[in-house]
């Protein structure tokens, strides 16, 4: 079964504010299983409009990523966010067909 993912692209408005959403989504993401794949780090945008921060989030499968987002824990949490940031944040599931 393919994994699912949050891929988000941030831009921290206030950086206190968004600590506080960083200490509250770590319940919901406790919960289902979340792992970073990636968060923050250096970057290079050779095409498109890039955000500062950028944030790759693994769960087992699509489901689990789209209950994650929609949980009472994650959507506290995103109240702060979204008051110390602009952010784009897709849901997408994973490839695990044939490689090249």
């Amino acid at each position: 079964m393919a994994k699912g993912y949050w891929i988000a692209r941030v831009d921290v408005t206030d950086p206190g504010g968004y600590q506080a959403y960083v200490k509250a989504n770590a319940e919901a993401f406790r919960k289902f299983g979340a792992r970073f794949i990636v968060r923050g780090g250096r970057l290079e945008a050779p095409e498109g409009t890039p955000r500062a921060r950028n944030v790759v989030i693994e769960f087992a499968d699509y489901a689990t990523a789209v209950a994650c987002y929609h949980s009472p824990e994650y959507q506290a949490a995103k109240a702060l966010r979204e008051a110390a940031s602009l952010a784009d944040l897709i849901i997408i599931e994973g490839y695990d067909g044939v490689q090249p």
